[in-house]
């Protein structure tokens, strides 16, 4: 049986655990216009990093024509749903100063964490 994609999943990372759900949607703000949208908070906390991929020219994020899950640009490309990438996407918005351990939530857009994930996870492949 496949895995409820609405169910909360875990991230180890050293002694932390992360917990971080996937959504697709509409937005609300622009009729007809697809977003994947990743939730992650550390376990211990109560707010949020919300990662919003709108799809846009040049960005293109899961529909009819592409798994679910996936962002992409020119430049770079990830699948949500893995693990691997929902680690490098967290890791590059820590080094840009996100703070997992906060009461506030933070929504922002994630097409600028998109390439240096990319290549951040390209790396620990390949270690």
């Amino acid at each position: 049986m496949p895995r409820n994609p609405r169910s909360p999943r875990h991230l180890k990372v050293g002694d932390d655990t992360y917990i971080w759900t996937l959504t697709h949607d509409h937005d609300p703000k622009t009729p007809r216009t697809c977003r994947n949208v990743l939730r992650i908070r550390h376990q211990e906390a109560t707010g949020r990093l919300v990662l919003v991929f709108r799809e846009a020219p040049g960005r293109i994020v899961t529909g009819a024509h592409t798994p679910s899950g996936y962002v992409a640009t020119e430049e770079a490309h990830l699948n949500l749903h893995q693990p691997g990438a929902v680690r490098a996407l967290l890791d590059e918005a820590r080094a840009q100063g996100w703070n997992p351990i906060t009461a506030t939530t933070t929504e922002q857009d994630g097409w600028p964490l998109l390439a240096p994930a990319a290549t951040r996870l390209a790396i620990t492949r390949t270690r």
